[in-house]
């Protein structure tokens, strides 16, 4: 079995060359989104609860489209450019999962992010069979 991706440009118009989702089995790749706003067709710089709610509102929308949501994702990563805002991320972030069905996950300090955003987040979700 191949590989398929997933590219919805209503959902992000940062460009680049890449899909927004790789389906490979029952595993879902989904790559890392950035706070951009595909309305205004720009990235929406903000602070971290802004910018963690972009990402995971764009996160959410490609998992939509694959009839997947938030209880599905089985690992997380997140790149932040300053850890000291962890616990006001990790507020927002914790809302979009099912009580108790929280992923693996794992949080790195990096020195920067494209177009000065401040956090990025990519995951994978696994599809059940029925």
């Amino acid at each position: 079995m191949s590989a398929s991706r997933h590219h919805n440009s209503a959902v992000s118009k940062i460009g680049g060359a890449y899909s927004h989702a790789v389906v490979d089995g029952d595993y879902v790749f989904l790559s890392g989104q950035l706070a951009d706003d595909a309305k205004h067709r720009r990235v929406a710089i903000g602070d971290i609860v802004d910018e963690t709610r972009a990402a995971m509102e764009l996160l959410q929308g490609v998992l939509a489209d694959l009839g997947l949501d938030f209880g599905d994702v089985v690992k997380v990563n997140i790149y932040m450019t300053d850890l000291d805002q962890f616990d006001r991320m990790n507020e927002i972030y914790a809302a979009y999962f099912p009580a108790g069905r929280f992923p693996a996950r794992t949080t790195v300090g990096v020195a920067r992010l494209l177009f000065g955003c401040h956090i990025e987040i990519d995951c994978v979700a696994r599809r059940r069979q029925s």
